[in-house]
């Protein structure tokens, strides 16, 4: 149970790395929520940062959910009882309902990146603020319901299989430095040693603290100034 975590059901597929990705939108969406309000609206080096990182965590998000749309949910679709599919449904119609409100803040971002703009700002504000809310609900809401059918369904063996087949592949070798600092950032020391385990392993362990941890930590305290 990582901070924000609505549940962890039981079973025999590890979900290690759902629930650490879960924390890392649930801490970036805090974060980006925090920039907005306090960023000065002349700071365009602090808005560039900040526009850039944000596209960095729409990507992750969009390609979380496609991997799910395209390979969790229609294996679980056809495994699940009507209770189960409805619970299916509901998480691809709430995909649907976040994508809009991506593409709303993606917009304020870029034009505060390039323009000093006061109504933009308060614009992005509102916007931002209600992508935490449904994405906040949508995450609690899998956590509860589609990953307890995760567990009633589904071996660790098929789990790996999504793995390969729908979410590695989203990603390049060189998104892997980015990565793994952004979901060790800001992790409970206690919760380290089993997310390094159940991710990587001790090589990526070294990796990141010799060579990410603190090239990311830097970026994102300047990214992050005001928050």
């Amino acid at each position: 149970m990582l901070p924000g975590q609505a549940a962890a059901p039981p079973g025999p597929v590890d979900l290690t790395a759902m629930y650490v990705v879960h924390h890392a939108f649930r801490r970036d969406l805090a974060n980006f929520k925090a920039a907005v309000i306090g960023t000065p609206v002349p700071d365009r080096v602090t808005w560039k940062a900040l526009a850039a990182r944000w596209d960095r965590f729409r990507d992750i998000l969009h390609k979380h959910h496609t991997g799910e749309d395209t390979g969790l949910w229609p294996l679980l679709m056809a495994k699940a009882d009507a209770e189960g599919r409805a619970t299916l449904e509901a998480m691809e119609a709430e995909h649907t309902e976040i994508d809009p409100l991506l593409t709303s803040c993606t917009a304020g971002f870029d034009r505060l990146a390039t323009h000093a703009d006061d109504d933009a700002r308060d614009a992005l504000e509102v916007r931002i603020v209600a992508l935490g809310e449904h994405l906040t609900r949508h995450l609690a809401h899998e956590e509860r319901d589609a990953l307890t059918l995760v567990q009633r369904y589904l071996v660790d063996d098929d789990w790996q299989r999504l793995e390969r087949e729908h979410f590695k592949p989203a990603h390049s070798p060189r998104d892997l430095p980015f990565l793994a600092a952004w979901g060790m950032y800001e992790l409970p020391p206690e919760h380290f040693g089993r997310v390094r385990d159940a991710m990587a392993g001790r090589g990526m362990e070294v990796m990141w603290r010799l060579f990410w941890r603190r090239p990311f930590e830097r970026r994102e305290r300047a990214t992050f100034r005001y928050s």
